[in-house]
């Protein structure tokens, strides 16, 4: 969603009433009734009063309170009538969720033991987060609800600015990310003074716990600007706290078909992946895409996926260049796709990545030089329906995303030993590919198999092993070129093959 203009801005302050209308009435109320039994004022803070003067839709209700934050959820749920508690934070913060009809209410008490909302409002990150509105002021209709902002943050809020608070990246230096993903989401632009405190607070980020540095990491990158806000990451010095292997490929030259050093190509990679989700249709066609990929890429976490396949797709380069070493000198990176796979799944069980997002990433890294090849054998003869196969099994479901990770590599390498057609290369080897799959890939998987391990054993007398694999993936391969179509060619064939390696069993099966 946009941002609403600054006229707009300004006109919603004047109406701040209108943030309780983004509420559940009945918990409006509840709270309400809570903080008069108690005699305390709630406020609405942070992320709810900044997203309602930006225009948006607040999806929970932050509050704070002076203290007893714990015990005024538990004390709204019964005031609901039921609910969920969640407690958040340590024991010393003191806060706690509510969830009721898919409502969540979150509830903190004051920071750091201060006594007055001003104070605890200078606690908080950013000057656009340090707002609050006293809950009760907005049901009260004889009296005008004030915008309480001790830190001047309507102002950066109407100029798109993020400034961070006094103690923000010393109290908590994952707020030194965050800085990063409030640019990605709010498309605001940090001052000059924050930058500088990110630069000297930088290696402060090696105490954050994963899981909260991977939260800020994941959104940054389900935005439209993962790219250059990862740039401005890098130029502050965090990127390289947090990505070090990132940084091997600084000045590491690469073979003509490149015009960059390997760490730039990384990034550029991942400029072009951002440009290629947004509009895939550019270059693998209009209205129905070849093959799977609106599918593949109806799933969000699959773009977020191949966001950091792109930017790390190349982080084994530096450890295989030159191993071995060409004789005519030629630069060269061999089994830098295996290196970096295994690279990758390091950084992310640092990380603590999903076992899911580790296995995709790595494994699209793993496999990204394979439809180069395929081009390469493709300049000289026709594609095979085994090639194909052979593709398709190992890249599985992450056939469209293998091909965009191609595509995004190829666009981000532009010299003087490119082939010229490179991109229309990987295109027209997509088609053919997926044409491949519908007609005879999907067909022959589709159906029984022509000859299972059971016909092996009680046909031909073998002993499972890793002959069967053998026998079983030859079969397919030849099903799905069309050499061989019905069981009893396919026995015969098993018979001639246990006949040519004379292995053990007998050479006509059981029909």
């Amino acid at each position: 969603m946009e941002n609403l203009t600054q006229h707009e801005i300004a006109t919603r302050q004047s109406n701040l009433r209108g943030l309780i209308s983004c509420f559940v009435p009945e918990i409006v109320r509840a709270l309400i009734s809570v903080a008069k039994r108690r005699s305390v004022e709630l406020y609405v803070v942070g992320g709810t009063v900044r997203d309602w003067l930006l225009g948006r839709s607040p999806n929970d209700l932050d509050l704070t309170v002076a203290t007893g934050a714990q015990s005024i959820c538990r004390e709204l749920m019964s005031e609901l009538g039921g609910g969920a508690l969640v407690l958040l934070g340590t024991e010393e913060e003191e806060a706690a969720r509510v969830v009721w009809q898919g409502q969540c209410v979150d509830i903190s008490a004051f920071r750091g033991g201060v006594l007055s909302i001003n104070d605890d409002l200078r606690l908080r990150d950013f000057t656009i987060n340090s707002l609050a509105l006293p809950l009760g002021s907005l049901l009260d209709e004889t009296v005008t609800p004030q915008l309480i902002d001790p830190m001047n943050g309507a102002t950066d809020l109407l100029s798109g600015l993020l400034r961070h608070c006094p103690r923000a990246f010393i109290d908590d230096p994952l707020r030194l990310v965050r800085t990063f993903r409030f640019m990605a989401t709010l498309g605001f632009e940090p001052v000059e003074a924050t930058l500088a405190a990110i630069r000297d607070n930088a290696p402060k980020i090696q105490k954050v716990a994963a899981e909260r540095l991977n939260y800020e990491l994941d959104l940054i990158m389900q935005t439209d600007a993962a790219a250059p806000v990862l740039w401005e990451m890098h130029q502050s010095g965090l990127l390289l706290q947090i990505f070090p292997e990132l940084y091997d490929g600084e000045g590491v030259e690469q073979p003509s078909f490149h015009h960059l050093d390997v760490f730039n190509h990384n990034f550029q990679a991942l400029r072009e992946m951002e440009m290629l989700l947004a509009a895939p249709e550019k270059y693998f066609g209009e209205g129905g895409l070849a093959g799977d990929i609106p599918e593949y890429l109806a799933d969000n976490q699959a773009k977020v996926w191949l966001k950091w396949a792109a930017l790390l797709h190349d982080v084994g380069k530096p450890a295989a260049k030159g191993q071995p070493a060409a004789k005519d000198g030629r630069i060269t990176f061999y089994g830098h796709d295996e290196i970096g796979r295994k690279q990758v799944e390091r950084i992310a069980r640092r990380l603590k990545w999903s076992n899911t997002q580790r296995e995709r990433v790595a494994d699209l890294i793993g496999m990204h030089m394979h439809p180069f090849h395929l081009c390469n054998v493709r300049r000289e003869q026709q594609l095979s329906a085994r090639a194909a196969l052979k593709l398709c099994r190992r890249a599985g479901e992450e056939l469209p995303g293998l091909f965009l990770l191609a595509m995004s590599d190829s666009l981000a390498g532009s010299g003087e030993l490119k082939p010229e057609n490179m991109e229309q290369e990987l295109v027209d080897l997509y088609r053919e590919v997926v044409t491949i799959q519908r007609e005879h890939i999907r067909p022959a998987l589709s159906g029984p198999p022509l000859v299972n391990g059971r016909d092996l054993i009680e046909g031909f007398g073998l002993t499972p092993g890793p002959v069967f694999s053998i026998i079983l993936d030859e079969l397919l391969a030849l099903q799905v070129e069309g050499a061989i179509t019905t069981r009893e060619t396919a026995l015969a064939w098993v018979g001639r093959y246990l006949q040519e390696k004379n292995l053990q069993g007998r050479t006509e099966g059981k029909r």
